[in-house]
């Protein structure tokens, strides 16, 4: 199989190309390595598959649809993963039109090539954060989304409803997975467990929004992959959503006091109030994930930060 994976320099995507490079498929990547973090982190994550016969690189944005339209023509395309976007819930607040762009435009932008091309199925990385501030116990994906909190939940909420109409109108098959808060090796800087750990090993106060009774599902970056890998691999019905989390939620203080275990060290607190746009939890429901996809996820938390901590040892 020849899969495009839309920001596949990043995080997630450079992880998942890393295994579908290693179970034998051919992989084309679009990023156009922005300095919202260091670009270097993202020619770090690339740089073992670069010189790889099954992988292609395209240095490129997708809000520029001449360059997806090169990508798609250059290619025979047989499924696209869609993980692009610009990212960050705070960065939003201070610039929706960017956001909406990125995520938005360079959304309908792939979606226009594939129609175009003849590729009939994408997997999208879509948010927990489209929930908002949901009171449910848990999240489940037959909640309404209607009241997103940020402009970046907005634009993946957007993305999620013209998935559906061009898998209606078009005959796509088309699946939008919700990620839970995503760590691991590779996790971008300006994340909290990154930063915490860096700061804490540096001797440096962390800054702490609110009481730290605040909740995140965190799911570690292979059972991210795991789900996606499952996903591409699913056939039955042509459009779903679907939450993929950890399915063991932690308080902002729960994080903390892993981190300080795992370090072996005490973090030094810099308490500040809640930010616009933080949701008060998200607790993921991941029973659909297990009757679709098969999904089980097999990192607990702190199993994922002592990985986490070796990996950046390393």
């Amino acid at each position: 199989m020849k899969i495009l994976i839309a920001g596949g320099a990043g995080f997630i995507g450079s992880t998942l190309a890393d295994r579908l490079i290693k179970e034998a498929n051919k992989v084309v990547v679009i990023d156009n390595f922005n300095d919202y973090y260091d670009p270097q982190i993202k020619e770090n994550n690339v740089k073992d598959n670069i010189n790889n016969e099954n992988y292609k690189l395209y240095r490129g944005d997708i809000e520029d649809i001449d360059f997806v339209e090169k990508v798609f023509e250059e290619n025979s395309i047989d499924m696209v993963v869609h993980i692009a976007a610009r990212a960050g819930v705070r960065p939003s607040l201070e610039n929706p039109l960017a956001y909406t762009k990125t995520n938005i435009e360079g959304t309908v932008n792939i979606l226009e090539a594939m129609r175009k091309h003849d590729v009939k199925k994408i997997v999208f990385a879509s948010s927990s954060s489209v929930y908002g501030n949901c009171k449910a116990e848990k999240f489940s994906e037959d909640l309404k989304v209607t009241e997103p909190i940020s402009p970046y939940a907005a634009t993946k909420s957007a993305c999620e409803q013209f998935l559906y109409t061009y898998s209606k109108l078009y005959d796509m098959q088309a699946l939008c997975l919700r990620f839970f808060t995503v760590f691991g090796p590779r996790q971008r800087p300006d994340l909290a467990i990154r930063k915490f750990i860096e700061l804490i090993e540096q001797d440096k106060p962390i800054p702490v929004y609110g009481d730290g009774t605040t909740m995140r599902d965190y799911t570690y970056i292979d059972d991210i992959v795991e789900g996606v890998m499952s996903a591409l691999n699913y056939n039955a019905t042509k459009y779903e959503i679907i939450n993929l989390g950890g399915g063991a939620p932690v308080t902002l203080n729960g994080m903390i006091e892993t981190i300080e275990k795992v370090l072996d060290k005490k973090a030094q607190i810099d308490r500040l109030p809640m930010q616009p746009g933080d949701v008060d939890k998200t607790v993921s429901d991941i029973t659909k994930a297990q009757k679709l996809l098969g999904y089980c996820p097999q990192t607990t938390f702190e199993e994922g930060i002592r990985k986490f901590v070796e990996w950046r040892k390393k």
